[in-house]
């Protein structure tokens, strides 16, 4: 067997490789050089507009009585959508990149507040849009309650994941739709499903915090501009073959030979999620990352919590549809697989800064440990937007005052 292995060394095989590598190396060679001066350079660039684009965050404020349905929220985040990069110029001499926008829920000690973390030119546009949808909300530019938090491992303790989802991009998560929330109805009877996440985030004490990050890029397909020499497609054809998928391999009664399945031929399971696919394929569509964070000061922080944080977004699943699972966190399952917790510690000090630059779609924390999902604007608005009086978190603090409108001074 040794005499096998050693085969190819002894007739000259491996020689012959090198020859031929070295032979069309001046073929091969300018391309590799080329590729990695254009990534290289790329990187350069974006890094240095990433640096110059000037950020904020918002803080909104609700009052206390929100009797919108999230379609309210599903028409803001709509106009998130900027998939554009400008032309070959903004692209490659000065390193421009699609613009992204950070959805954030926190609970700093049982105090739960929204925040919109976005570019500063962006910042009149937003409230103008959230005004236009909920003029009786207060929007109030605050200093970012990440950066007070410095990882110190003998003083918090930290766990942080990054969430994914279960099946394919095509197979929506359990919407708002679901729930019944598009339609009237008493705000007793409304079954809400981000309130589990309100009352987890409520019921934290003094010295935790929670903090969950939903970063949002528009989709699009992506070419030359997004540095691809072969075009990727984006999601809808994939979804488009999902039901295709459905049809012709899991109908529960398949047709004659001269007869293929169809629609008629699905159970009601079946179709109801040939549906929701079909209503996600008619809403425009966002790359996705979500981040978790639980920290607390080491003598507070509660195991038990970590757990509470991953199953407040149980509700958010279901078994025909999608649903979200842990994709990475900082952790490790056996011992010998961080040696004196060394590993573990470098994660959690790299995703709190990962965390705090709302990194994942670009430099320095591309694609950090995972890759984007899609996410609707119907599937956004479901896990992040202003719920209404069916929310009685207690630590949830709303406008005492009403207000009658929006600010008169508001760009437009």
């Amino acid at each position: 067997m040794f005499d096998q292995f050693l085969a190819p060394f002894k007739n000259g095989f491996f020689v012959k490789i090198i020859n031929i590598v070295f032979d069309f190396l001046p073929l091969w060679l300018p391309i590799v050089l080329f590729s990695l001066f254009i990534q290289t350079w790329l990187r350069y660039v974006r890094t240095k507009w990433i640096m110059e684009q000037k950020t904020i965050l918002l803080e909104i404020k609700l009052p206390k009585e929100i009797f919108k349905s999230p379609a309210a929220m599903e028409v803001i985040i709509s106009t998130f959508a900027q998939p554009s990069t400008g032309n070959y110029i903004d692209v490659f001499l000065k390193g421009r990149i699609r613009q992204w926008f950070s959805l954030e829920l926190v609970s700093i000690g049982g105090q739960v507040k929204f925040f919109i973390w976005t570019q500063e030119k962006s910042k009149n546009y937003i409230e103008s849009q959230i005004y236009a949808q909920y003029p009786t909300v207060e929007i109030h530019e605050v200093p970012d309650y990440s950066l007070d938090v410095i990882f110190e491992p003998k003083k918090i303790s930290v766990f942080g994941a990054q969430l994914k989802l279960n099946k394919a991009d095509a197979y929506p998560i359990k919407t708002y739709v679901d729930y019944g929330l598009d339609k009237s109805a008493e705000e007793e009877e409304k079954i809400d499903p981000i309130t589990p996440v309100m009352e987890y985030l409520g019921s934290l004490k003094a010295g935790e915090q929670a903090w969950i990050q939903i970063l949002i890029q528009a989709h699009r397909s992506e070419g030359l501009k997004d540095a691809r020499i072969f075009k990727k497609q984006d999601w809808k054809d994939a979804a488009k073959k999902e039901i295709k998928k459905m049809v012709e391999k899991e109908a529960y009664v398949k047709g004659a030979e001269d007869k293929p399945a169809s629609f008629l031929q699905l159970t009601s399971t079946q179709l109801e999620t040939v549906k929701a696919i079909e209503r996600s394929l008619s809403k425009q569509a966002f790359d996705t990352m979500i981040r978790v964070v639980y920290l607390a000061e080491t003598e507070a922080f509660n195991s038990a919590n970590v757990g509470g944080l991953m199953g407040s977004f149980k509700q958010f699943g279901s078994n025909n549809l999608n649903s979200f699972g842990v994709g990475w966190n900082v952790g490790y399952d056996y011992p010998w697989e961080d040696f004196k917790g060394i590993r573990s510690l470098k994660n959690q000090r790299q995703i709190i800064d990962a965390y705090k630059r709302r990194s994942f779609f670009n430099i320095p924390y591309r694609n950090f440990h995972g890759k984007p999902f899609i996410l609707t604007t119907e599937e956004l608005a479901t896990i992040f937007h202003f719920p209404g009086g069916v929310a009685q978190t207690p630590t949830f603090s709303r406008i005492a005052a009403k207000k009658s409108e929006a600010p008169f001074n508001i760009p437009i």
